[in-house]
This record gives C-alpha cells, sequence and structure tokens, in this order.
C-alpha cells in the first residue's frame, strides 16, 4: 500500500468506513478501477462496481470525484459506473479546461460504450449535471433516462457562491492538517472523518510535502465558469424521462426560479426536495438518494 506522507492511501481501503458512518449492513461489491483512451492517449478513467452489466452511470460535480458516490453505491448494491470528469479525480485534464461541460459530454460519449451497455440511466450532480444534460440532448442513444442532482442551467457562480469560494481557494497546501481544518471550516455539518475520506480521494501529496486538489494539478488550462446560456433548449429537447432532485437545506444552489422554470421547460419532469440535504446530497443524504435513484433508475 502506497504512503503518502503520514497517511496510508488505498482507494478502496475506506468503503468500511462508509458503511460504519451510515449504519450500513452490507457487503462491499467487486470494485474495479478503469481507464478507456478518448482522445489520442487521453483517458477518462472511473469506477465500476460489481462484476456484471452497469445499470446505471453516476456523474460527480465540479471539484470531486468519482468516490462521492461511494456509500450511494453500497447502499444500492447495483452493478453501476461512476466517472472521474476530465480533470478530476483520475482522468486526464482536457484542453478545454475542467468546467467545459460540452468537451466533457464528448468524452463520454466515447468513454461509455467502451465500459457499459447503452443506453443506461444517467445521473448527474452540479457540474455533471450539466454534462448530463448536453449527453442526454447530443446522444439519446446512450440515455435512457436523466436524473440532475441539486442543478439546472440557471444555475450561476453567485447563486452558488459559498462552493465557488472553497473551490477557488488556495493552489497548494503545505501540509494534510493544512487541507483538513480548511475543509472542515466550509462543511461543518460533515463529519471529520468523511471529510478526511474525502480528500485522500480528491488530493495528492507533492514530492516537496504540499497537497494540491487533484483537479486543481492544471491550472493553466482553466477556462473558468462555464457558459449554460442555451442549455435550457436543450433540457427542451431531451426525449427521456428526466427528474430534479434538490437539495433544500442551507447549501443548496437551485432556488425556486431555476425549479419554475424546468417545470415550464419540462411540463413532464419530475422534482423532488430533499429536506435534509444542501448542494451535496449524496454527502449530505446518501441513503435518501440511494432510494431515490432506486425509484428512478429502474432495473433492467
Amino acid at each position: 500500500m502506497p504512503v503518502v506522507g503520514d497517511y496510508d492511501y488505498n482507494e478502496f481501503a475506506y468503503f468500511h468506513e462508509n458503511l460504519a458512518e451510515w449504519g450500513l449492513d452490507a457487503p462491499i461489491p467487486p470494485v474495479q478501477r478503469f481507464f478507456v483512451a478518448v482522445d489520442g492517449l487521453r483517458q477518462v478513467s472511473g469506477l465500476r462496481w460489481g462484476d456484471t452489466t452497469p445499470e446505471l452511470v453516476l456523474v460527480h460535480g465540479g471539484a470531486q470525484n468519482a468516490h462521492t458516490f461511494d456509500t450511494v453505491a453500497l447502499a444500492m448494491q447495483r452493478p453501476l459506473v461512476a466517472i472521474d470528469l476530465p480533470g478530476h479525480g483520475h482522468s486526464d485534464a482536457s484542453p478545454s479546461g475542467s468546467a467545459a461541460f460540452r468537451s466533457h459530454a464528448n468524452d463520454l460519449a466515447v468513454a461509455l460504450p467502451q465500459v457499459t451497455t447503452p443506453p443506461l440511466p444517467l445521473v448527474g450532480m452540479s457540474l455533471g449535471g450539466l454534462t448530463a444534460i448536453v449527453l442526454a440532448a447530443t446522444r439519446p442513444d446512450l440515455v435512457s433516462s436523466l436524473v440532475l442532482i441539486d442543478i439546472t442551467p440557471g444555475v450561476n457562480a453567485a447563486k452558488a457562491q459559498n462552493i465557488t469560494e472553497f473551490v477557488n481557494g488556495p493552489k497548494t497546501f503545505d501540509d494534510f492538517d493544512s487541507l483538513l481544518d480548511r475543509t472542515v471550516r466550509f462543511n461543518p455539518t460533515r463529519s471529520v472523518s468523511s471529510l478526511r475520506r474525502g480528500i485522500l480521494h480528491n488530493a495528492i501529496q507533492r514530492p516537496d510535502g504540499s497537497w494540491v486538489w487533484r483537479h486543481q494539478q492544471h491550472p493553466s488550462i482553466d477556462a473558468g465558469e462555464p457558459d449554460a446560456a442555451d442549455l435550457w433548449d436543450l433540457i427542451a429537447s431531451i426525449a427521456v424521462p428526466l427528474t430534479l432532485l434538490r437539495g433544500m437545506a442551507s447549501g443548496s444552489v437551485v432556488d425556486d426560479e431555476d425549479e419554475d422554470e424546468l417545470r415550464r421547460r419540462r411540463p413532464d419532469a419530475t422534482v423532488v426536495h430533499v429536506a435534509d440535504a444542501g448542494h451535496s446530497i449524496q454527502g449530505d443524504a446518501p441513503l435518501e438518494l440511494a432510494a431515490l435513484l432506486e425509484r428512478f433508475c429502474p432495473r433492467p
């Protein structure tokens, strides 16, 4: 097992902590990391849960990675794929920048047929939701239903101010504890153990001992805030069932105006309010999210 400073890190060694924290009495299924080529030597990575054909695809938000869905996957006990977006987790950076959801959608369109048997339910949180909207609209052959986690095209930097303040913080940290302290300050409702685990999945230690977020390894290609101006039109064009899971606690970025516009554009859409979750429903209420995904991502 590789040693990271004073911290032993093996990305598959922490699932028992997820189970214990949420009181889950469930087996740990087989989990494998995969890498698939999407553009020359550039690769997209992710986690494949289970040893049978995946039944759904999970796509994380900006500055996160596939491990954000670990508790959800453990609760669901279903074969699935959780993707690392380009420039996040173990995926290579995109030349278009880490927030370029249109480019990300193109990469996923190449990656998913290599690791799944489309069409499948597609679940996207935040930046992953914007990516999922583009993919569902432009490649309907890959998507059988769409679930958006606390995101609409109406969400902007102002609505997500607390999140963007955290994400756009220091580029490096002198030590692990400095990184953990700042993460705890910005996430007061989460357990320290879960935040420590999340950092180990989402940050790397440099040879000089300093730490950097995985998504900040390539700051020179960061294109800034993405333009989601035309995504409302894309939402209206998507033919598959559409669900919005909206966090209703502090930290959610979707407001009433966003929800009203979604209902106007897609009168057939289902909207579910998750009372005890903010923006990161998978972190705040993973068991409730797992139950909702069972409801809106039908088994084959």
